[in-house]
């Protein structure tokens, strides 16, 4: 599998735990984090020609494709060995996403015309375990990746088909 491959299996495996860690947290807390709405809002809100069901699978789309950005770092520095794929590294990785991601929405929320209403402090507080379960499950794809990749080297007979 190349690193193109790894990059969107993991992002798209991050992303969709994450996904479903906010909708927990927005359940629990009665308050919501679910971060596609706030995008599809955003959009919505910069083109509002746009249908409603436009505006949802860009909110979509978006979500899933920042998932994709964050692992296709992750992926290279695993990949290049600059860091290991361990689950400690996982957690490290999703803080400091955590971070990011919570200066992301930050600037994002800032300097839209019209930003949707919200519990900021809440919500900029809720990014850091929700990118910290995207990295923990990033990483656990790219180790489920690369421990297949490692068994089918080794099969008796080298690479299966």
């Amino acid at each position: 599998m190349n690193q193109a491959e790894k990059t969107v299996l993991a992002g798209m495996a991050g992303t969709s735990v994450m996904t479903i860690s906010s909708e927990l947290m927005s359940r629990l807390f009665e308050e919501n984090f679910r971060e596609p709405e706030y995008l599809s809002t955003i959009i919505a809100r910069l083109a509002p020609k746009l249908s409603k069901q436009a505006n949802v699978i860009a909110g979509w789309s978006a979500h899933y494709a920042m998932g994709i950005l964050f692992a296709a770092i992750y992926v290279e520095l695993w990949e290049s060995k600059k860091i290991k794929h361990s689950i400690k590294n996982g957690l490290i990785l999703g803080a400091v996403s955590g971070v990011l991601g919570f200066l992301i929405w930050k600037g994002t929320f800032k300097l839209h015309p019209l930003p949707p209403w919200l519990n900021y402090d809440h919500y900029y507080l809720q990014r850091i375990p929700a990118h910290v379960v995207f990295a923990v499950f990033a990483t656990i794809s790219y180790r489920l990746i690369k421990s297949n990749e490692d068994d089918t080297m080794n099969a008796p007979y080298g690479k299966s088909l």
